[in-house]
């Protein structure tokens, strides 16, 4: 009998004793047996601290407002696995999936890969026997070893650099980006999204010869009342529409995909696709406010950058509220970093433990937020539990700001019927 969607993931899990393996060499040795193409367009490789889904969301409508069939993936999911493998736009059914599956499974014998692994050849496999024309990929962990590195860019795109997943990565942000700036290849150009550019970047770009365009060196933009202005290498775009988010972070990751869009075919760069974009929808759990009493605010923030840049946007909104901060947090996440800038603009924390690998019992979290926060701490159970008490406390005129992973925002997205 074929095992279901449901089955196969649980007994991905099971196959490798370590969640996160990193490493190329299994996943390139099983690559290498299966039918996967390249695309006739380009790839582009998305990785960083922050921004990475945002980025890889602006390149995806760009290409498909060209004319090209887009292959698209991304991790961690929100609620269904299938979100991660997009095609022209929509999620990838299970029955697609699962023949991928079962491809990787006939050609793997005895290597055990990890759960990533598995869905990143999946991915491939998928884009593949779908024809896709341009491929956007976006890093699960770090770079070098990440399993998305078995396949050469032909744009690598860095979002930001900040302290996480140091267990992994390196406890210094020189030594996270050297391992993000393993992306880089020497034929294929790479830009970096953000105003610090780190030294280990900038030393792996001239190593391989790469020719590395910057935020505010290569390309840039300029902030007008109302109204912003990009400058690439060869297109300059006036009189651009402010994101509804109109914060620097949002506008650095716009400005990013456009100057890779701009090195791969400049005629994509147009005021009309920039306008397309704009007005498209952000994807869901990225500042996603849903009217209501209580009023929710959804953000996948989950460490103290995020967490900074989510503080600003809290800025931008209407009026303050009485705020409840529902969140749930994975073990190797920096909570105190993470609650202090959201301290002042917090009334409460209701925190929730989340299910799966890297988790950490949700009242070691809450001693953690209550370590360095002056608010009240209350540990409510599983996620159903904490959005319940949530709501309960929160007044009607008030705002649930859930946060902290995609373990959680997903789990809320559902209880307000927002997921589909």
């Amino acid at each position: 009998m074929r095992k279901s969607l449901d089955e196969w993931l649980r007994w991905q899990e099971r196959l490798n004793p370590k969640e996160i393996d990193l490493g190329l060499d299994r996943a390139r040795e099983i690559a290498a047996r299966l039918p996967i193409q390249p695309p006739a367009g380009a790839v582009f490789t998305v990785a960083g601290t922050n921004g990475k889904g945002s980025t890889v969301a602006c390149l995806d409508r760009l290409l498909a407002a060209a004319g090209f069939r887009v292959g698209v993936y991304t991790s961690p999911h929100l609620v269904r696995y299938n979100e991660r493998v997009q095609v022209a736009g929509e999620s990838v059914s299970d029955d697609g999936l699962i023949a991928a599956f079962e491809r990787i499974e006939a050609a793997r014998g005895d290597l055990p890969l990890t759960y990533f692994e598995f869905g990143t050849l999946a991915a491939l496999l998928v884009f593949s026997a779908a024809q896709c024309d341009a491929w956007v990929l976006e890093v699960g962990l770090g770079g070098r070893l990440d399993a998305v590195n078995v396949v050469d860019p032909d744009f690598s795109l860095i979002t930001t650099i900040a302290l996480d997943h140091q267990d992994w990565l390196g406890e210094s942000v020189e030594q996270i980006a050297a391992e993000k700036a393993g992306i880089l290849r020497s034929d294929a150009p790479a830009f970096f999204g953000d105003v610090d550019v780190p030294a280990a970047i900038r030393a792996r770009a001239r190593e391989l010869g790469t020719r590395l365009r910057c935020y505010g060196e290569d390309f840039a933009v300029v902030r007008r009342r109302e109204s912003w202005c990009w400058q690439g290498a060869h297109v300059r775009l006036d009189g651009l529409a402010l994101p509804d988010i109109d914060d620097d972070a949002a506008i650095r990751n716009i400005a990013l995909a456009l100057s890779a869009v701009e090195q791969f075919d400049p005629a994509i760069v147009t005021a009309g696709n920039v306008a397309g974009l704009l007005g498209a929808r952000r994807p869901a759990g990225r500042f996603q406010v849903v009217a209501g009493r209580p009023q929710w605010l959804l953000d996948v923030a989950h460490n103290p950058q995020a967490a900074r840049v989510l503080r600003e946007r809290l800025d931008l909104l209407d009026e303050p509220r009485e705020t409840t901060a529902l969140v749930g947090m994975l073990a190797d996440k920096h909570v105190e970093g993470f609650v202090e800038p959201l301290e002042d603009v917090v009334d409460r924390w209701v925190v929730a433990s989340l299910s799966g690998p890297r988790t950490q019992d949700g009242e070691l979290t809450a001693e953690r937020i209550a370590s360095v926060s002056d608010r009240p701490v209350e540990y409510a159970g599983a996620p159903a539990a904490a959005i319940e008490l949530a709501l309960r406390v929160t007044p009607g005129d008030g705002r649930i700001l859930c946060c902290g992973s995609f373990h959680i925002v997903g789990p809320a997205l559902e209880a307000l019927g927002l997921y589909s």
